[in-house]
């Protein structure tokens, strides 16, 4: 039993769990140097792990007993804490498009693009889920965006922008809950206490790329021996993760058939050739074979350039399309001959600028105990495994979320919407709320009414006011009450523009502007009229000439005559855009007559409208009731009260014409003008089937006052 405990000596104890092996190491932090006192490898005896995920957990568990066995028998320290990595492989990453399109022109604000972006990951994450319809949970790690989009443009920034539409794209990353599990069963299994987790990508990256480059925008490849997993930085943090299933056994299983012999045999001769000109071999025939360094690196050429070519692709779409500025590779199979300069020939950036890590980045490390080490890009991720536990994130934490306990996964920008996201609490909940849109229709087309906006969510943190960005650490105690929503949408009819435009229309000689009228399903109202969900509303594009009438202060009796575009018509006649309206009453119409037919037949007109005289035998007798004056001296008034009852005006009689080319008789007057054949044929000037009455007299048009013959020809339609 060691004498010793691991938390009186201050030493950090760090496994990289693999698919094929399982590293351990024990060292402490002095003056910036980290010293390694013990390292330790153990290889699994079964495929308890497949794609750096653990499939037997009693397995991983006993062989990471193994190795912590041999680190204390190293160093006499009695093991208990571990920092251990999830594998880059297991992540999820999804990309996804998301758009939103404000109802009115709106300027871009940094609360509107965190709500997008927030947005974005919500729809990322139900997509996720959507896809992987396992059951499990899954925590989000991080989100890089790829793209902003205003109104349809790519554009680097939204803020301060006016827009209609914003759109964006990104690529989020999630880690599955059950990996998590894995790993920390594992490793109780072996009588340990997970102090630490990171992910293997960032691990690799606390060695491989010093803090001073990590604001740059940077690829780190890690070719393992199934997978290659890419992470990319910029701003000091890993903005995206990758995985390629393509690695150092494609190329192993290259030299295997080229050679002849088995998996094993292959990957010693790969090893073996980057650092000797030649490698001999036994191959399956029992035969003593030799192969020079050269001839394995043409063989492996276009499998490297292929796993080269894969990994820029890669790398640029995790990157949003572009290159990045320089790459790290680390892990064994990314030793192989051609690979650096394959990637930085694809990237399109110089050779230097794509390098191995290894001993150049180990400056700040030392070995205490040396033999057998070797300071090869092998150690960098157990070495970063073990920086992972000096470093504040990057490690998974416990915060009260309304009284709920949820665990995070700490990537070092935590704030209060992140543990939002974790519990599923609605997006929408968090910033202000608009009431009800009010929907309906003007003239056919859906109009919409936004609602007012509401109040934001009211946040605490640890009991003191904060918001959504407030960052957060491990215990924080977070309270949200939901954020409202404010006032429905409303609308009246007054505040639709059609309404509030005016039309021209001559009135009697005059123009004047004419106002709007609408009707709301099928019922006329007024402008103050509050609009309803669904209304259907018609602003009408004409006034009936009673409407007109009203505007002009006219008042219409039994004898006004109500004259529509040289038209005859009534108080619902429809009075479009530059119509002509008249209004007058029986007297005016007789004198308009007089006025266009000076040579009409005066004796005609006189029987028709006021009195007929009938003469017979120097007789006089009245008609129509009226009393002429006496026509001889000697006549007694005795004679007139004893004349007969007055008889019908003998000029009368019946005119045929055609109207629509149907023949109709006109009856009881002597004379006959074009209005009167609307008293004998079936047209309703008070349900208007279009615009306006289009007439026709023998193929000219008339006056109304015009007189009509017999035979005449007319048409009489609406168009």
């Amino acid at each position: 039993m060691p004498s010793l405990e691991q938390k009186d000596q201050k030493v950090v104890f760090g496994l990289d769990i693999g698919t094929r092996s399982v590293v351990g190491t024990v060292g402490y932090m002095k003056d910036g140097q980290f010293n390694v006192i013990a390292q330790a490898v153990e290889t699994h005896q079964t495929r308890a792990m497949l794609d750096g995920q653990i499939h037997d957990i009693g397995k991983v568990g006993m062989t990471i007993r193994l190795v912590k066995e041999k680190l204390e028998q190293q160093t006499d320290i009695h093991l208990t804490d571990v920092c251990v990595a999830a594998a880059g492989r297991v992540l999820k990453t999804v990309r996804i498009n998301y758009d939103y399109e404000y109802p009115d022109n709106h300027t871009i604000t940094d609360e509107d693009i965190y709500n997008l972006d927030s947005s974005a990951v919500e729809k990322a994450y139900a997509q996720f889920l959507q896809e992987n319809n396992s059951g499990l949970k899954f925590y989000l790690v991080g989100y890089s965006v790829m793209h902003y989009y205003l109104d349809g443009y790519q554009i680097a920034n939204l803020e301060g922008h006016n827009a209609g539409k914003v759109s964006v794209e990104l690529i989020a990353t999630f880690l599955p809950d059950d990996c998590v599990d894995g790993l920390y069963k594992a490793c109780e299994r072996a009588g340990l206490n997970v102090a630490n987790l990171t992910l293997e990508p960032i691990a690799a990256m606390m060695v491989a790329i010093p803090d001073r480059f990590r604001m740059l925008n940077l690829a780190l490849v890690d070719v393992g021996a199934g997978t290659s997993d890419i992470c990319v930085t910029d701003d000091g943090s890993i903005t995206a993760y990758g995985m390629l299933p393509i690695a150092g056994d494609d190329i192993t299983e290259i030299i295997a058939k080229k050679c002849l012999v088995d998996f094993n045999t292959a990957d010693e001769i790969k090893i073996a050739a980057s650092h000797q000109d030649e490698v001999k071999y036994v191959d399956i025939m029992g035969l003593d074979k030799t192969i020079t360094a050269k001839e394995i690196e043409k063989i492996i050429k276009p499998q490297v350039d292929t796993m080269a070519e894969k990994a820029v692709a890669e790398i640029k779409r995790l990157n949003g399309d572009n290159p990045v500025s320089a790459v790290f590779v680390v892990g064994g199979g990314g030793c192989v001959p051609g690979y650096t300069e394959a990637i930085a020939k694809g990237m399109g950036i110089p050779e230097e600028r794509v390098a191995l890590r290894g001993e150049e980045v180990m400056k700040n490390i030392t070995f205490l105990n040396n033999d057998g080490i070797e300071r090869d890009s092998l150690l960098v991720t157990p070495l970063g495994i073990c920086f992972s536990y000096y470093e504040e994130a990057n490690n998974f934490i416990f915060v009260s979320f309304n009284g709920t306990q949820t665990k995070l996964y700490d990537n070092g920008k935590l704030q209060i919407v992140d543990a939002a996201m974790q519990v599923a609490f609605p997006n929408e909940d968090l910033f202000p709320k608009r009431g009800k849109e009010l929907k309906f229709t003007v003239n056919g087309k859906e109009r919409t009414s936004r609602g007012e906006p509401g109040e934001a969510a009211v946040i605490s943190l640890n009991g003191k006011p904060a918001d959504i960005h407030s960052k957060i650490h491990a215990n924080d105690i977070i309270d949200v009450t939901p954020s409202t929503a404010g006032e429905p949408g409303k609308a009246t009819i007054d505040s639709i523009p059609e309404f509030k435009t005016k039309f021209n229309v001559n009135v009697n000689g005059k123009n004047v502007e004419a106002s709007r009228y609408a009707t709301v399903n099928g019922e006329a109202q007024t402008g103050f009229y509050s609009i309803q969900a669904g209304d259907d509303v018609k602003v009408l594009d004409y006034n009936t000439a009673a409407q007109i009438a009203e505007l002009m202060d006219i008042t219409i009796t039994e004898d006004t005559v109500i004259i529509v575009n040289n038209e005859r018509g009534d108080v619902n006649t429809p009075v479009y855009e530059n119509f002509k309206v008249e209004f007058k009453d029986q007297e005016e119409m007789i004198m308009d007559y007089y006025t266009d037919f000076p040579d009409a037949d005066e004796e005609a007109i006189k029987l028709e409208n006021e009195q007929s005289i009938e003469s017979d035998d120097n007789n006089v007798r009245i008609v129509e009731g009226v009393a002429p004056e006496k026509e001889a001296e000697g006549e007694d008034e005795e004679a007139y009260e004893n004349e007969p009852e007055p008889v019908k005006n003998i000029l009368a009689h019946d005119l045929h014409v055609l109207v629509n080319n149907e023949s109709v008789t006109l009856h009881g007057k002597a004379n006959y003008i074009f209005v009167d054949i609307f008293d004998v044929i079936d047209f309703d000037l008070s349900k208007p089937n279009g615009r306006s009455i289009v007439t026709s007299l023998n193929g000219a048009t008339p006056d109304y006052m015009q007189p009509i013959k017999e035979g005449d020809k007319i048409e009489v339609y609406w168009k």
